[in-house]
């Protein structure tokens, strides 16, 4: 069923159930938030996304309530602009003023909106949340005098991780998003939290200090550790891979594991082998790959000759995909003339 609403001016139809934010969107009209995520369930915490909608007296969050026929929306008036100043400035007298050494400068929505806003000074001085960094596990940088309580890190652990390793604690004042008891984060360390976090909250240790965005280049391939074939982006200052994220436009939707995320240092490690090797006289020597696979070819073909095709079998992998897979059990039966080929996926 279509509900064809105002936004703007803009008439549109759009589904039942489409939230007024998500249908300025597809008029491409602009509302800000913090706590929203297109793959997660509405929050409205932030309280940015708030609009104006005809015959309702005051203003509401645009991520949270649903279109409905006739509606006349509102997203921007000087009142408006004034509210959302108004908040940004509330959560802004909360949060630590070092930007100059956040991780996430120039790729922090809580900098760019205060930028947005003209945001210089803030006239809401009193106490701030002051707590102990206290984190020993060797992924995640959990900073919570940045956080602003938006709850994505809370959202996408439960709703898209289905762990729930951290959430909202105590109430008022005092809020705070940890694990159970405030103890060591100790989950998967997937870095889904990471990942969708607007601020510099939660970061990676490994990448600390690395480089932000002066200097960094951006590579687009496929993680190498299963048969998935996940999109990430290699982040790269000089020759050495300082990052790994995801975008969110890709298949697997920005999501990855602990290994896809964290996993990377094995690119920048010095005894890593990039050439192959053949022993010669007790010894491994650099060979060409042309060189490798003729010398494969004939040892097999001579092993073959002397002790039949069953002296031979083939070890495939879970890294690799099922094409590859099939082609290779297809050249140990077939060309190889055995049935001895396994693989390492088991549990």
């Amino acid at each position: 069923m279509k509900m064809k609403i105002t936004i703007d001016g803009k008439s549109i139809e759009v589904p039942q159930g489409t939230t007024v934010l998500e249908a300025a969107r597809m008029l491409d009209i602009e509302i800000p938030t913090l706590c929203h995520h297109p793959k997660l369930t509405p929050f409205g915490g932030c309280r940015l996304c708030i609009v104006e909608i005809k015959g309702i007296p005051r203003p509401v969050t645009s991520c949270t309530t649903p279109v409905s026929e006739g509606m006349e929306v509102t997203t921007s008036t000087p009142q408006i602009e004034d509210l959302r100043k108004t908040v940004l400035e509330l959560i802004l007298s909360d949060h630590p003023n070092d930007c100059m050494v956040c991780e996430r400068a120039g790729d922090c929505t809580l900098q760019e909106m205060a930028y947005t806003y003209g945001i210089r000074e803030n006239r809401f001085a009193g106490e701030r949340r002051v707590y102990t960094k206290r984190d020993g596990n060797p992924f995640l940088e959990r900073d919570m005098e940045k956080c602003i309580l938006c709850g994505r890190c809370v959202k996408v652990c439960d709703e898209v991780q289905g762990v729930g390793a951290i959430d909202f604690t105590y109430r008022g004042f005092k809020s705070k998003i940890c694990p159970p008891y405030e103890k060591d984060l100790d989950c998967e360390f997937c870095g889904q939290c990471v990942a969708v976090c607007p601020t510099g909250a939660l970061t990676g240790k490994m990448w600390s200090h690395k480089g932000r965005q002066k200097g960094v280049r951006e590579v687009d391939t496929v993680c190498s550790y299963c048969g998935t074939g996940c999109n990430i982006t290699l982040h790269v200052k000089g020759n050495e891979v300082i990052r790994v994220t995801s975008r969110e436009d890709t298949w697997n939707e920005g999501w990855l594991c602990v290994k896809g995320r964290f996993g990377y240092q094995f690119i920048n490690n010095p005894d890593r082998l990039t050439k192959p090797l053949i022993k010669k006289n007790g010894t491994f020597e650099e060979a060409s790959w042309d060189e490798a696979l003729d010398y494969v070819g004939k040892r097999l073909s001579e092993i073959k000759a002397s002790h039949g095709p069953d002296a031979i079998g083939g070890l495939s992998s879970a890294r690799c995909t099922n094409e590859e897979n099939y082609a290779f059990q297809k050249m140990i039966r077939a060309a190889v003339g055995t049935n001895n080929v396994d693989h390492c996926a088991r549990l």
